[in-house]
C-alpha cells in the first residue's frame, strides 16, 4: 500500500477498529484522564495518537512509540472490521501529498487498475479528514 501511494514508511498509518478490543494488541496503557477523553469521542470520527505496545510493527507506527488509532462509528468500516475480526489500516485514497479521493471513480482513475478490489460504499459525513488528538496532552493536532 505504501508503494502504491508513494508514501514514506516513516509516516505510519492509522488503525481503525469496530471496538476497543480490536486495538488491544497495539495500544499500550493509558492514563485515566486520556481514557475519559477517548471514551467521549469513540466510537466516532476521531483519531488518537496513543502509546503503542512493544513489538508493534514499524510499518504501523512509522518507527515511533505511538500509534494512530480510531474506533469507527462509520457502518461500512465497522462491518469490515467485524468481518475481519481485527483492526484494519485506514489511509486516504490518494497519492502521497495529493488531495484525498472522494469517489470510487477517482480512486480507479488515480490507481489505474493497480488496486485488486474496490469497495464502493458511502463515505462518512465529515467534510475533511478526521481530527487527530495527542493521547498524552489531549491537544488537537489536526
Amino acid at each position: 500500500m505504501l508503494s502504491l501511494k508513494k508514501r514514506d514508511s516513516d509516516k505510519g498509518l492509522i488503525l481503525i477498529a469496530a471496538n476497543r478490543r480490536q486495538l488491544s494488541a497495539y495500544v499500550g496503557e493509558l492514563s485515566k484522564a486520556i481514557e475519559e477523553k477517548i471514551e467521549s469521542t469513540w466510537p466516532g470520527p476521531v483519531t488518537w495518537i496513543l502509546p503503542c505496545l512493544e513489538g508493534t510493527p514499524d510499518l504501523l507506527t512509522g518507527g515511533r512509540t505511538t500509534i494512530a488509532a480510531r474506533v469507527s462509528s462509520h457502518p461500512p468500516a465497522v462491518e469490515l472490521c467485524l468481518r475481519c475480526n481485527h483492526a484494519i489500516v485506514s489511509t486516504s485514497a490518494n497519492l502521497s501529498g495529493q488531495p484525498a479521493s472522494t469517489s470510487a471513480a477517482e480512486v480507479e482513475e488515480i490507481f489505474s487498475g493497480d488496486v485488486s478490489y474496490l469497495l464502493d460504499l458511502p463515505l462518512g459525513t465529515l467534510d475533511g479528514p478526521t481530527p487527530i488528538f495527542d493521547g498524552t496532552s489531549g491537544k488537537q493536532l489536526r
